[in-house]
């Protein structure tokens, strides 16, 4: 695994090899053995998020054990590279197809400290994740581009990841996937001592201890 750039000053970095390229392999067999045997029926998805311009086949981690625990899992080298202390909130699954764009936008208090982790590219060409420089205090944005302010285009190979600070930097896919299809995994934590603890399992886990009986 290398580190290119300074998360804690710039409020993101390129992780390269956070996986290996193997492991994010054998990680989309599993999803497509498990969950979609078929072909994908995108006319049967959801509405489509509204970062996106059509549908697109997703799924969260509560959905499929398997990757929840891969987020906690991340967890300790996650908190290793922010130098903080993290609890998990949720993870999410997501095949973009040819053309596709995601406008720039920043996110929920849920990920303070994100991951995109890029697993496969049908065509292997590199689909480039553009981080803004500019420290947003507001939040909640959407945009086609980041207009005039100034950003970072990280290209990652499967098994790559960008760290973000999802709430204060904007990001996006500005530029036309060209592949017929990629997929990827993002992946969001919280500071355990932070303003956005309460966030922590996304709300969806009861952190009292855990009591047993026995007969």
């Amino acid at each position: 695994m290398e580190v290119v750039g300074d998360y804690r000053t710039q409020g993101y970095a390129h992780i390269r090899g956070l996986i290996p390229r193997e492991v994010a392999r054998a990680f989309m067999a599993s999803i497509k053995d498990d969950l979609v045997p078929e072909a994908i029926a995108l006319n049967d998805a959801d509405p489509h998020p509204r970062v996106l311009r059509r549908p697109a086949y997703e799924f969260h981690g509560h959905r499929y054990k398997p990757m929840s625990m891969f987020l906690w899992g991340l967890t300790p080298i996650v908190s290793q590279l922010v130098g903080k202390e993290l609890l998990p909130t949720y993870d999410y699954f997501r095949i973009y197809r040819e053309g596709d764009i995601c406008k720039v936008h920043s996110d929920r208090p849920s990920c303070e400290h994100s991951l995109s982790l890029t697993l496969d590219y049908s065509d292997g060409e590199i689909w480039d994740l553009q981080v803004g420089h500019r420290h947003e205090k507001d939040g909640h944005l959407l945009d086609d581009d980041f207009g005039e302010d100034a950003y970072t285009s990280v290209a990652m190979e499967p098994g790559d990841a960008v760290l973000y600070q999802g709430v204060h930097h904007a990001h996006g896919r500005i530029t036309p996937n060209p592949n017929a299809w990629s997929a990827h995994l993002f992946l969001h934590f919280v500071d355990r001592d932070g303003p956005f603890r309460d966030h922590a399992f996304d709300k969806r886990v009861n952190l009292d201890p855990v009591n047993f009986s026995f007969a």
